[in-house]
Order: structure tokens, then C-alpha cells, then sequence
């Protein structure tokens, strides 16, 4: 058994209003963090693509609109949404997520991307 205590967590600010809580669980397979997305868009421009990574949201909290190429959703408290590798996506909202990735999320495999015209 692994388990992680909220004081082994680690803050990243991923832009001016997303912050991202990861917790350091050191498997390659899974990982998981906590994103809180302050009433704005995140990326601010274009679209973010994770080339290895699936990634599953829980919304803890909050409202947030999850848009990718082919549609666009509202999501609310209680919801979940599940990201492919190699969708590309944006959030906007004001909301708290619980997210695990698999494999295990890193940030060279995570891209932002203008936006096709």
C-alpha cells in the first residue's frame, strides 16, 4: 500500500488562475492531482494535448465547460469526464477537479497548441 498526506503534496501553477496539487505517489502506471481552475480558461489560448496521458476529471466543485474538437460540455459538482490521449481540449469554469492520469501524467508529454484556423 501506498498513501500520500496532504503536507507531501506539491502546488504547481500551470497559468495566473490554474493550480494544480500533485500528489507524489512514484508509480509510473497512475497518478493524481487536484486542479482548481479560478473562473477562467485554461489554456488561455488554443488547446492542451496530452500525447501519453488519459486523464479522467472529477468535478469536486464548481461549474466548468470541458471543449474539445468535436463537442463541448457543461459539467458541474459530481460529474466526470475522460480525456484520450491525444484530444484536444480546453477548460472553462470555476470549479475543483479531482484528476487521475494513466500512465502516470509528466509535463513533456503535455502540449499547448494554437488554435487551427
Amino acid at each position: 500500500m501506498k498513501f500520500i498526506t496532504k503536507k507531501q503534496s506539491k502546488e504547481f501553477k500551470n497559468s495566473e488562475t490554474c493550480i494544480a496539487i500533485e500528489y507524489p505517489i512514484d508509480d509510473k502506471d497512475i497518478n493524481i492531482a487536484v486542479i482548481k481552475l479560478k473562473n477562467d480558461r485554461y489554456p488561455a489560448k488554443g488547446w492542451a494535448i496530452n500525447e501519453k496521458c488519459k486523464e479522467m476529471s472529477y468535478i469536486v466543485r464548481g461549474r466548468v465547460e470541458l471543449v474539445t474538437e468535436n463537442e463541448s460540455v457543461e459539467l458541474q459538482e459530481g460529474d466526470v469526464a475522460f480525456i484520450e490521449v491525444n484530444e484536444k481540449y480546453y477548460w472553462f469554469g470555476d470549479c475543483e477537479m479531482v484528476m487521475p492520469c494513466t500512465p502516470a501524467w509528466y509535463p513533456e508529454q503535455h502540449k499547448i497548441i494554437e488554435a487551427s484556423l
